[in-house]
């Protein structure tokens, strides 16, 4: 094999157009192992290749970058850098996206490389191009370049050499091109800052930091969105929380929350900042952010009631998350008759209305009544007993109801909520007093995607796996469950396959 890649990469030099040589080199190249590859590609020289990228004729051009992407691939990051640095530079400032998404792509397999990174790190005007490629149109590769910088910033030097050298100049060049390549830089700086409190004290000397904070309280009301969306990326570590609180953040946040009502476009940015203290108040002590910013949880339940999907959409989702911690819990119950008509307003979104809103309703309602077995306390049970009450009447067989709708989303959330429910002794006990309610939990024919036999199996999986159940449920329901798990989600009995191929 390794004579006939020579042999091609012969012919390729001597035809004007060698489409049809390049497409049968590709096809050797991809037969062959990565490994037995290697051994052959690092001997070997493919400038002819590289020489071919610079034509106007596309398909020449894509197939020459899935023929070096297979090559570049086989040889070590060392070897790369040494022998190919030159062309990497030339990609990445070629016309055609395909080539310097490859030059891009090979950069951040040699960044990642302890020793290989030195000779990008070495390379002034490599670093200088890689940055200007967030400025490219497109997306894919300002992503990519993205990507490798967010790599060497990993290490000191890469640091340096991005913060303390005019890199930093060329960054905020790129930034002043136009708002969608600011916020790719702002992306980095997020990302770059995110890895250690060391990282992130760099990109806050540099300044880039307090210009993405300045952009919160902004005039453009979708920069202002775009601009929470960042910072509740950086407050996704422990050090970016500290440094926006430092930075008065989260009260500007607040502020901004209780400013939105008599803000006629707050319903763009608004989303965004509840999801802000949302992910704070999981990361952190819901307790605590609720206390301390009570406007956040007055909010969420505005926006329940709200007539908006959008608002709802959001509210559900940070009901869910609040609700799935026991501290949540405690904080939710604590607001009494808010929160009461608040899981009304659940019940009614899970029976009616747009399937999306139904489904997010029926998630966020699982979430809610969900107990770990360590936290089963009298307290929490009585807790989530009651809020299951609320539902309806007979909300056992509400939500039964709405699994047997054809929605399968909807079947697949009403049997989360069993399964939420299920490792709960009083929610064993309405099981078992609710008529025809174990044959429905045992009926395979139920629900008949992939999903809907997960959920169910996840079902008996909660009722099998608590100790309360063989007691509450009687011995042969218990062994029953045990068979449909050991039986495993896509048991097709014998009796039922015969009666599908008569059916057949």
């Amino acid at each position: 094999m390794a004579a006939t890649i020579q042999s091609l990469l012969e012919e390729i030099s001597g035809v004007e157009d060698p489409v049809e040589e390049l497409q049968t080199l590709k096809t050797a190249l991809l037969s062959i192992p990565l490994s037995t590859l290697r051994d052959f590609v690092s001997g070997q020289r493919f400038d002819v290749i590289f020489s071919l990228l610079n034509s106007n004729e596309r398909e020449q051009v894509e197939l020459c970058v899935d023929i070096l992407e297979r090559i570049l691939l086989a040889l070590s990051p060392l070897h790369l850098v040494h022998n190919y640095r030159g062309k990497l530079q030339e990609g990445l400032s070629h016309p055609n996206d395909t080539v310097k998404i490859l030059a891009l792509t090979q950069i951040g397999r040699v960044v990642e490389h302890p020793e290989a990174v030195t000779e990008i790190l070495n390379s002034h005007d490599i670093l200088r191009a890689v940055i200007l490629c967030i400025g490219e149109e497109k997306i894919a590769v300002a992503k990519q370049a993205i990507q490798s910088l967010s790599k060497i910033s990993h290490s000191k030097p890469g640091l340096d050499k991005l913060f303390q050298t005019d890199l930093l100049e060329v960054m905020k060049e790129v930034m002043a091109r136009s708002d969608v390549i600011r916020y790719r830089i702002y992306e980095l700086v997020v990302e770059i800052s995110s890895f250690s409190p060391i990282s992130l004290g760099y990109c806050a000397n540099s300044g880039l930091i307090s210009l993405l904070l300045s952009e919160l309280t902004g005039d453009d009301v979708l920069i202002r969105a775009t601009s929470t969306e960042m910072v509740t990326t950086l407050a996704h570590s422990h050090h970016g929380r500290q440094y926006l609180a430092q930075q008065g953040i989260m009260d500007k946040i607040s502020n901004m929350i209780r400013g939105a009502e008599t803000d006629p476009f707050s319903s763009l940015y608004l989303p965004g900042l509840v999801k802000f203290f949302g992910n704070l108040a999981i990361m952190d002590s819901p307790q605590q952010v609720c206390e301390s910013y009570p406007v956040f949880l007055n909010k969420v339940f505005d926006m329940a009631l709200d007539p908006d999907p959008v608002m709802i959409g959001v509210a559900l989702d940070t009901l869910g998350l609040l609700g799935s911690t026991v501290e949540g819990k405690q904080v939710l119950q604590k607001t009494g008759e808010k929160f009461k008509a608040v899981f009304l307003r659940l019940s009614q979104l899970a029976s009616s209305g747009a399937t999306e809103l139904r489904v997010r309703s029926l998630d966020a309602i699982s979430q809610l009544l969900i107990l770990q077995p360590e936290h089963q306390t009298e307290d929490l049970l009585s807790l989530t007993e009651s809020w299951f009450h609320l539902l309806s009447n007979q909300p056992l067989d509400m939500i039964r109801n709405i699994s047997t709708q054809p929605f399968p989303e909807l079947h697949c959330g009403a049997l989360r909520i069993f399964s939420a429910i299920a490792s709960q002794p009083w929610g064993q006990k309405m099981m078992i007093n609710t008529p025809g309610f174990m044959e429905f939990i045992l009926d395979r024919s139920t629900g008949q995607t992939k999903e809907a036999k997960d959920a169910k199996f996840e079902l008996v999986g909660s009722l099998v796996g608590s100790s309360t159940t063989s007691e509450i449920l009687g011995s042969p329901n218990y062994i029953r469950l045990k068979t449909y798990l050991k039986e495993g989600p896509y048991y097709v009995s014998a009796v039922a396959a015969v009666s599908t191929e008569g059916a057949d």
